[in-house]
């Protein structure tokens, strides 16, 4: 006899005490947990944890209405979000069905029960479960995923990067990363501070964002009365991370007067506020960062010999996201799960199609890009996964050659079947299922499956 505690929990919330008995019987893969209520279905999700559950909306102390099972479907969904909730409605009820769907059930049927059906439709929300745990697992998992402490790669590229900067974290040179915009040069940068041990600060200074009027008294600060508006003396950014590290982002846009300044700082590690007649000693390590080629710039004039290699005495070159494979798909699990948390609890996963289109895309703004297309899609996500067109990814598709298994290539070649079908025949069922040579319930389980609307 199979032992009832390695079955998976199915929970059962229905007032009808013989047609619980029935389900019972017709569920022998599960462990089958039976409520009849709000208040028990709430502790049987408490105690059990199922992974899926079928509720009757019709539940009392209002039996012929539907807001105690909407009310029970929300605080199921509250407490536990992966939940495959299945609701159970009346004929003909299905805008009761579909407001089910849209507070986040996994799927509906429709009262007499057939037995048969909704077994297919338990089972489907079990598999994808499993699915969902797994990506998750392995979006979380790997301790090899993260390197010093907060970039997530399985990239060798990625990892040899990271390994340079705990070998020169500690040593006192200048570090310049090289990388394109959204590479996470702010996060490189930071993890050099904070191995590094020192006490200070890490301050940070995009001198791409501020005008080249305002960089000098940013940078080094100015006293009392040196310029018109200065009515008190204020503290530049090198100052601030006395003890520390200063960060310039886009050092590049730094004008060819400040860079003398700069220079003179490095070399000398004094420095003199805007009107003030005293150096200032300043111990501060330097690390910089820039996207532009700053060797063309030194052969054009613009930025200078002296001063480039005063502070690339390291030179870290950031891979682009493109060129490592894997991390794509990796950072994409990641942020889906950061932002559902956050924006939309009910999304769980990546669909298989938008993942093979998120590592087919060469991804121009790198990992910034990749951040912000997933958080968008994450919001726009109407399931539980985030499919290829909320990611919404210009003039790709999917190439059935980049797909990592079957079930994968099939789900893409069934969407694009289906939409072709329904397309020629006008969202014709009949039609359209004639067409693809299936019948029209299986049309209609591929059209929920894959959240296809009709």
């Amino acid at each position: 006899m199979t032992d009832q505690t390695d079955l998976p929990v199915l929970l059962i919330v229905e007032d009808d005490e013989g047609l619980q008995r029935q389900l019972k019987w017709a569920y022998d893969g599960y462990r089958v947990v039976a409520a009849g209520n709000r208040s028990e279905a709430i502790d049987a999700l408490r105690l059990h944890e199922p992974k899926v559950v079928t509720l009757d909306l019709g539940l009392p102390p209002d039996p012929d209405g539907v807001e105690e099972g909407f009310a029970t479907l929300r605080e199921i969904l509250r407490l536990k979000p992966d939940t495959k909730v299945i609701v159970a409605t009346g004929h003909g009820a299905r805008e009761s069905a579909l407001k089910a769907i849209a507070l986040g059930a996994y799927d509906f049927y429709k009262k007499p029960v057939d037995i048969d059906d909704l077994g297919l439709i338990v089972a489907r929300a079990f598999h994808l479960h499993e699915i969902e745990d797994e990506n998750r697992r392995l979006e979380g998992g790997g301790a090899g995923a993260t390197v010093l402490g907060s970039i997530i790669t399985a990239a060798p590229e990625m990892q040899k990067v990271a390994k340079t900067i705990e070998r020169v974290a500690n040593a006192d040179v200048s570090v310049m990363l090289l990388g394109g915009s959204g590479t996470g040069k702010e996060l490189l940068a930071r993890a050099v501070h904070e191995r590094s041990g020192r006490k200070g600060e890490f301050i940070a200074i995009n001198c791409a964002a501020i005008p080249e009027n305002l960089l000098e008294a940013e940078l080094f600060g100015y006293e009392r009365g040196a310029f018109t508006g200065a009515v008190k003396s204020n503290v530049g950014k090198i100052e601030l991370a006395e003890g520390g590290t200063l960060f310039l982002d886009e050092v590049g846009d730094i004008p060819l007067p400040l860079q003398v300044k700069l220079l003179r700082f490095l070399q000398e590690r004094v420095i003199e506020r805007i009107g003030g007649r005293q150096p200032i000693a300043v111990h501060t390590r330097i690390v910089c960062a820039t996207h532009q080629n700053l060797e063309a710039m030194i052969a054009e004039g613009r930025f200078r010999e002296d001063l480039y290699y005063r502070l690339a005495e390291i030179v870290v070159k950031i891979p682009s996201l493109h060129e490592r494979p894997g991390d794509a798909a990796l950072l994409a699990r990641h942020f889906v799960n950061r932002f559902s948390r956050e924006l939309n609890p009910k999304v769980q996963a990546l669909s298989p199609d938008a993942l093979a289109a998120i590592d087919s895309y060469p991804w121009p703004g790198n990992v910034r890009e990749l951040e912000n297309r997933v958080k968008r899609a994450v919001i726009m996500a109407e399931g539980r996964s985030v499919m290829v067109e909320d990611i919404d990814l210009p003039g790709t598709a999917p190439d059935e050659a980049d797909l990592i298994n079957l079930r994968a290539a099939r789900e893409i070649a069934d969407r694009r079947a289906i939409r072709q079908a329904m397309s020629r025949t006008d969202n014709n069922i009949s039609g359209a299922a004639k067409l693809l040579g299936i019948s029209r319930p299986t049309l209609y389980d591929l059209l929920k499956q894959y959240r296809l609307q009709a």
